[in-house]
């Protein structure tokens, strides 16, 4: 049971949206950015980062989002996550992208956890910087998004379904469209513009 009155048809984060959108705007707007703006990194490995750690963080509702989210964007991508969710040091991914991971997990822990060691792994294995920033700043973003949903214990969806279908509309229609849903809310029946 939520912490505070959210629709319980709007699980998770999309609740808390609802309940202050004024906060939700810019907080969609960054994954935005985050997750989907050109970047080195593929949506599918970006998305995949913010799984990890809120796996990581025991965020059910985050992991399983997020997750999708990303296996909707690779090749072979329900089966990669599989394996980074199970045994990421194993997984078909890019010696990059465990690198990456490793940074991402330890950001998760705590930012000066991760050391100049990390870093240069990272950059051995053909990271650049730019890559290196924006998976400590996922990282860092999704904790506080990991934080936000279960510190206010927001509903996690019974239906099995619900992050297929929320996946493939972010996937589809991005974050962007769901701030400006939120900041504009549609009328009510019967009401006029």
């Amino acid at each position: 049971m939520p912490h505070i009155p959210v629709p319980k048809e709007s699980p998770g984060t999309f609740g808390l949206f609802q309940f202050r959108p004024e906060t939700a705007v810019p907080l969609l707007e960054l994954c935005e950015v985050l997750l989907r703006a050109d970047n080195a990194l593929t949506r599918g490995e970006r998305e995949m980062i913010a799984g990890y750690v809120s796996q990581g963080n025991s965020s059910e509702f985050c992991r399983d989002g997020h997750f999708t989210i990303a296996a909707l964007q690779m090749e072979d991508g329900f089966d990669v996550v599989r394996a980074v969710r199970e045994m990421p040091d194993e997984a078909p991914i890019s010696a990059k992208m465990k690198a990456l991971l490793r940074i991402a997990e330890k950001v998760r822990i705590g930012g000066r956890s991760v050391l100049g060691t990390d870093v240069d792994a990272a950059r051995d294995a053909g990271a650049t910087d730019v890559e290196i920033h924006d998976t400590v700043l996922i990282a860092a973003a999704f904790s506080m998004f990991n934080r936000y949903a279960d510190g206010l214990d927001a509903v996690v969806p019974e239906n099995p379904d619900f992050h297929d279908v929320v996946a493939q509309r972010v996937v589809d229609q991005g974050y962007s469209r769901m701030a400006r849903m939120i900041a504009e809310p549609a009328p009510a029946a019967g009401a006029s513009r």
